[in-house]
């Protein structure tokens, strides 16, 4: 976002971090295995290609360099204030600002709020009887123990998300047992991965057009699976094959291939790259649990059957809180309306960006912004370009208020929500659906429908509120840009 306001001209940017470094979710998540199930030539920045990738899906401590790296390259770092967690935001219709209140009472006023808090940032811990009374260590993946030595412990592992099979191959030849309990089965797919060697990074710097070519064909590869999830049926039941044949080949044990086989439609959950995930369960020292858990004692896990399942360490792979957008921020627009109460029903945006009623405020991988297949950058990046059109229009209007027509959001979002009511995504319980099965998180279309829509604001869309009695020359926001450009 800073790079594209920046592109656009504007230069008081302030960029609010609660963490204490760049990074994001690469920051944060450092558990053994963890990397992208994207290939880097396409999950990277298109104007900050990186030639000198170690593997094709790269890993946590490759990407979180390339993001340092383009940070520091661009000087973004200065515009960052590190250790600030803001806890509230509120619109004051008399001046046409946003007042940012952070959690040590410091009040930041700004014409223009981004937010860029992400989807996959809030740990998710499930509700499970008896939880608080474990006697040994437990941690969520996202919030690893690495002064935990675990070898030979007993480890239990509840989930099989992406983060799970990532892990697990990695902890499991040194743990002493470890139990794995899995509510559904993920399908997985081959990985198609890679080490880059001397001679790649040397035709990558020689010759850029490789590293463009292998970034324009994994994108047609993801566009091709986007549409099997959404428009042609057969096409996900292509994946589904595959990934049975996938499934065959790695373990050969009619009973574990079996408990090993969903029971859903291919894509419905996202779709797993692993080449590891598989073996790893016919260790000897692995056992896959398919009963149900009961409740959590302080020597192990009892599952409904009665049985217990000793362990000396939980880590828990169950996800994220992806349907609380923007929590736990209080967020007031117009008339003192919350944020929550604006979306009761579910989170809602006109193009995952910005919601009526809520003037000048903005989001990056807002509400149905996610992807079922492709790279969340290429979104992102559509994101910023449009809001720093936007932002333009401010420039052109000191002092005022902008924001997207209520009838343009709310046609619009009944448009995404039809439409994903006939994709794959609505066929099981997923993260990317509400309790009440409203799916908040998916784009219903390819990455470039979606740039298509957000390639320039249409100003029929939007409408402009008027300049208010207080002064017009005033610096920007948190996370965002000053409305005047420099001169």
């Amino acid at each position: 976002m800073a790079l594209e306001l920046r592109r656009a001209g504007f230069t008081d940017i302030t960029i609010l971090e609660q963490g204490d470094g760049v990074g994001g979710v690469w920051r944060v998540n450092t558990y053994p295995g963890a990397a992208c199930d994207v290939p880097s030539p396409l999950y990277s920045i298109s104007s900050n290609p990186n030639p000198d990738w170690s593997r094709r899906f790269a890993e946590q401590s490759d990407i979180l360099a390339y993001l340092r790296d383009v940070a520091a390259r661009h000087d973004l770092l200065r515009l960052v204030r590190f250790g600030v967690t803001v806890t509230t935001a509120e619109f004051d219709e008399r001046t046409n600002r946003w007042s940012v209140c952070t959690a040590d009472d410091e009040v930041i006023e700004s014409d223009v709020l981004v937010t860029a808090v992400g989807q996959l940032s809030r740990p998710s811990l499930p509700n499970i009887p008896g939880r608080e009374t474990f006697a040994g260590s437990a941690f969520h993946s996202a919030e690893w123990n690495h002064d935990l030595n675990l070898s030979g412990e007993r480890v239990a592992v509840i989930g099989t998300g992406a983060s799970a099979i990532q892990f697990v191959p990695e902890i499991a030849p040194e743990v002493g047992r470890l139990t794995l309990f899995q509510r559904s089965a993920p399908w997985i797919l081959p990985k198609p991965d890679c080490v880059y060697g001397d001679w790649h990074h040397r035709v990558f710097r020689t010759v850029p057009a490789t590293l463009r070519g292998e970034r324009f064909l994994t994108w047609a590869i993801f566009e091709i699976l986007t549409v099997a999830l959404v428009d042609t049926k057969w096409r996900g039941a292509l994946a589904g094959v595959l990934a049975r044949r996938h499934l065959e080949r790695q373990v050969s044990d009619p009973a574990l291939r079996a408990a090993l086989t969903p029971d859903y439609e291919p894509g419905c959950k996202r779709m797993l790259l692993s080449d590891e995930y598989y073996p790893t369960l016919t260790r000897s020292n692995v056992d896959l649990v398919i009963a149900s858990i009961d409740r959590i004692e302080p020597d192990g896990v009892r599952t409904v059957d009665g049985t217990l399942h000793p362990a000396d360490v939980i880590i828990y792979g169950t996800g994220f809180a992806a349907t609380e957008f923007l929590a736990p921020m209080t967020v007031r627009g117009r008339d003192g309306t919350s944020l929550d109460d604006a979306w009761s029903d579910g989170a809602h945006a006109y193009l995952g960006i910005t919601t009526a009623g809520f003037p000048n405020l903005f989001m990056l991988y807002g509400p149905n912004t996610n992807l079922g297949s492709g790279s969340i950058v290429h979104m992102l990046e559509s994101q910023a370009r449009h809001i720093a059109g936007l932002v333009g229009w401010l420039a052109e209007h000191p002092g005022c208020a902008i924001e997207v027509d209520a009838g343009v959001e709310r046609r619009f979002n009944d448009r995404v929500q039809r439409k994903l009511s006939d994709s794959v995504w609505s066929l099981c319980s997923n993260w990317y659906r509400t309790v009440s099965g409203k799916i908040t998180n998916n784009w219903p279309g390819t990455v470039t429908a979606y740039r298509r829509r957000t390639r320039r604001p249409s100003r029929r869309d939007y409408r402009i509120t008027g300049r208010p009695t207080g002064p017009a020359d005033t610096p920007l926001a948190p996370g965002a840009a000053d409305s005047h450009r420099s001169r």
